[in-house]
C-alpha cells in the first residue's frame, strides 16, 4: 500500500521516466516505482532507493558532478547531463556577452571508456552547438590530461571531461574547466571554482523542461587523432636533453583505463623503449575486472603490476588511474629487498627535488611550488633551500593549478602538475615521464629513489605521513562527526599537547574557508581532519617530523616516526568515537 506522503515522490519519478530520453533508465525507474507501490511495509528497500535518487540534484563538488549511473536527479544519466550541459552553455554565453566585447565561446569535450561516457559527451556537443558555441569533440576515449591540454591549446572558454576517474565501475562524472577570455591567464584551463560553480549551478536550476533543451543534429567538430600526437610530442619534450640516461626497465599499467596507449607513446618518444604493459589491464574495460577498486592507492590494485615487474626484473612500476590524471610509483626498497609502492608525498618530494634542480636560478616568486594543505610540509623546505617560493592551497587541483607563476604543484592523493603551461591540472602521464627520467639518472649514478628521499630527510628532517579514512553510510554523518570534534576537540596527539587548533571553515588570509580542522602539536605533529569532496568519507591526514642528522640516526628516526604515527592513529580514532 502506498502512503499519502509517497504520492508526490512517485509522481516525480513517473514524470522523470516519461521525459527520460534513455529507454533503459526510464524502464529501470518505472520498475522501482512498481516495487514501491507493491511494498507491504513502509521504508522498504525500494522506497529508500527511490528517496535517495530524488533526494536532490547532484551538486558541483571537488570533481564537478560524480555519482552512480542510474535514473533520477541524484544519479548520472542523460537527463542530468543534458541539463548540466545546458547550464554550462548558458553560463559561458553569459560570460561572453558580459565581456564588453562579446564573442562566441569555444568548448572542447573529452570522455573516457566508462559506460555512457561517449553518449554523454556527444549529447553535450550537440547542446553546446545548438546554443551557439563553437564546439570540439575529442576523436576517441582519451586521458583527462589530453582534454586539459586541448582546453589551453585550442584556447577554449570551456572544457568538459566525462569521467569518474578512479571511482567504482558503476559511477560516471562530468568535470568542468574554464579557460580562454573567461578567466585570467594563470587560471586558464583549470577546473571551476566560485563564483563559476555557483553560476553554473544556478544556470542548471534555471533550465526549463527537458524538452526545451535543444540538441543540434550536427555542426560540432570532431578533432583529428593528431591532437593526441600533439600532446605526446609536447610531453616528451619535457625530458631534459642534459639527462640522457634511459637504461630503465619499466612496467606500466593503466588499470583498464584509457591512459595506456598515450603513456607508452610518451615514454617511447622520450627514449624509454623497455616498457612492458600489464597484459590483463592494458585495454580499456569499464568493468575493471582485475581490481576490486580502480584506484592505485587501494590495497591490491597493483598486485598484477608487481607480479609482472618481479617476473620481468623491472626497475620501476608506473600505474595510472583509469583517466590517467594520477600516477603511482613502485620500486624495490633496498632496506627490505621487496617491492613497495611509494606514498603520494614521497613521489611529490621526488618530483620536487627533480624540478628544483632543473629550474633556472630565478629570485623570489617568479617560480612557485605549491601543494595542498593536507600534503607534506617537506616540499616547502625543499623549495626554500632552492630559493623557490612555496604556497599551500586547499585540497584539489582546482586550487593548486590556479596558483600564480606555478612551476610545480602536487597533492598527496597521487596528483602532480609538472608542466602547468601545458596542462593546468594534475597529469599522471607527464609526471610519469619525469619520474622515469629521474629513476634512470639515479640508477646510472648507482643509487635509488629511496636514497634521494633519505637525502631530503637528512637535509630537512624526516617527514612521515599516514592517513585514516572513516567511511560513513551517508553524507549527513560527516557533519555530525565534524561537529563532535568542534565541540570536544582532542587536547593532544601521541602525548604531545595541541598548541594550535585552526578551524579551516573560518578561512584565513592564505586560504578560503573549507570544512576542516587542523591541529598542530608542540612536537610539530600535524593532524588535519576533513570530509572528502567526492566520497562519503571523513579523511584524517597525519604527519610527524623527526630530526635525523646522520644515516644511523635516520634509521632510528624512521622507527620512532612509525611509532608516533601509530599512536596518533589511535588518538584520532578515540576522538572520532571509533
Amino acid at each position: 500500500m502506498v502512503h499519502p506522503e509517497l504520492d508526490s515522490l512517485l509522481a516525480q519519478a513517473e514524470a522523470w521516466a516519461a521525459a527520460d530520453p534513455d529507454a533503459a533508465t526510464a524502464e529501470e525507474l518505472l520498475a522501482l516505482v512498481a516495487r514501491v507501490r507493491s511494498a507491504e511495509h513502509p521504508g522498504a528497500a525500494a522506497e529508500q532507493e527511490l528517496l535517495d535518487r530524488f533526494s536532490g540534484p547532484l551538486l558541483f563538488g571537488t570533481a564537478g558532478l560524480r555519482a552512480a549511473l542510474g535514473a533520477g536527479p541524484n544519479r548520472m544519466n542523460r537527463v542530468v547531463v543534458r541539463r548540466a550541459a545546458a547550464g554550462v552553455a548558458a553560463h559561458a554565453l553569459r560570460l561572453a556577452d558580459g565581456s564588453g566585447t562579446p564573442y562566441v565561446p569555444r568548448a572542447v569535450i573529452g570522455y573516457d571508456a566508462r559506460y555512457n561516457s561517449k553518449v554523454f559527451a556527444e549529447e553535450t556537443a550537440a547542446i553546446f552547438t545548438a546554443a551557439g558555441m563553437e564546439t570540439f569533440l575529442l576523436p576517441s576515449a582519451l586521458p583527462t590530461p589530453v582534454l586539459a591540454y586541448a582546453v589551453r591549446a585550442l584556447q577554449c572558454e570551456v572544457g568538459i571531461m566525462v569521467t569518474a576517474s578512479h571511482n567504482p565501475p558503476e559511477d560516471n562524472g562530468y568535470k568542468v574547466y574554464l579557460g580562454g577570455r573567461a578567466v585570467e591567464e594563470d587560471a586558464r584551463g583549470v577546473q571551476i571554482v566560485a563564483p563559476h560553480d555557483v553560476g553554473i549551478a544556478s544556470s542548471i536550476a534555471a533550465v526549463g523542461a527537458l524538452a526545451t533543451v535543444r540538441l543540434a543534429p550536427a555542426g560540432w567538430n570532431v578533432l583529428p587523432e593528431s591532437l593526441e600526437k600533439d600532446y605526446v610530442t609536447a610531453v616528451a619534450a619535457l625530458a631534459d636533453p642534459a639527462s640522457p640516461a634511459r637504461d630503465l626497465r619499466i612496467v606500466l599499467t593503466p588499470l583498464h583505463g584509457v591512459g595506456g596507449r598515450t603513456a607508452r607513446a610518451v615514454l617511447a618518444a622520450a627514449g624509454f623503449d623497455d616498457v612492458t604493459l600489464v597484459a590483463e589491464q592494458a585495454e580499456p574495460d569499464p568493468d575493471f575486472p582485475t581490481v576490486a577498486f580502480p584506484n592505485p592507492e587501494e590495497p591490491g590494485a597493483l598486485d598484477l603490476a608487481l607480479e609482472t615487474a618481479a617476473a620481468a626484473g623491472a626497475d620501476l612500476v608506473i600505474a595510472n588511474d583509469p583517466d590517467a590524471d594520477r600516477v603511482a610509483l613502485a620500486a624495490v626498497d633496498p632496506s627490505t629487498g621487496s617491492w613497495r609502492m611509494l606514498r603520494g608525498d614521497e613521489v611529490g618530494t621526488l618530483l620536487g627535488l627533480h624540478l628544483a634542480a632543473r629550474l633556472p636560478a630565478v629570485p623570489g616568486a617568479s617560480r612557485v611550488f605549491a601543494n595542498s594543505i593536507v600534503s607534506s610540509r617537506l616540499l616547502g623546505k625543499i623549495a626554500a633551500a632552492a630559493g623557490i617560493a612555496h604556497v599551500q592551497t586547499l585540497t584539489g587541483f582546482k586550487w593548486i593549478a590556479r596558483v600564480r607563476n606555478l612551476a610545480y604543484g602536487y597533492e598527496e592523493a597521487l596528483g602532480y602538475c609538472v608542466a602547468p603551461g601545458m596542462v593546468r591540472d594534475k597529469d599522471g602521464i607527464s609526471a610519469a615521464l619525469l619520474l622515469a627520467e629521474l629513476a634512470a639518472a639515479t640508477k646510472a649514478g648507482g643509487r635509488t629513489l629511496f636514497d634521494l628521499l633519505d637525502d631530503a630527510f637528512l637535509a630537512h628532517g624526516l617527514h612521515a605521513a599516514d592517513q585514516v579514512s572513516v567511511r560513513v553510510a551517508n553524507l549527513g554523518s560527516l557533519g555530525v562527526l565534524m561537529e563532535r570534534l568542534r565541540k570536544d576537540p582532542p587536547q593532544s596527539f601521541a602525548g604531545s599537547p595541541v598548541d594550535t587548533l585552526q578551524d579551516l571553515a573560518q578561512g584565513s588570509d592564505a586560504l578560503p574557508p573549507t570544512d576542516g580542522l587542523l591541529y598542530l602539536t608542540r612536537d610539530s605533529t600535524r593532524v588535519i581532519i576533513r570530509p572528502s569532496g567526492t566520497e562519503p568519507k571523513l579523511k584524517c591526514y597525519l604527519e610527524v617530523v623527526e630530526p635525523a642528522g646522520s644515516a644511523a640516526a635516520l634509521r632510528d628516526a624512521k622507527a620512532t616516526a612509525r611509532a608516533r604515527l601509530d599512536a596518533v592513529r589511535i588518538d584520532v580514532g578515540t576522538a572520532l568515537g571509533f
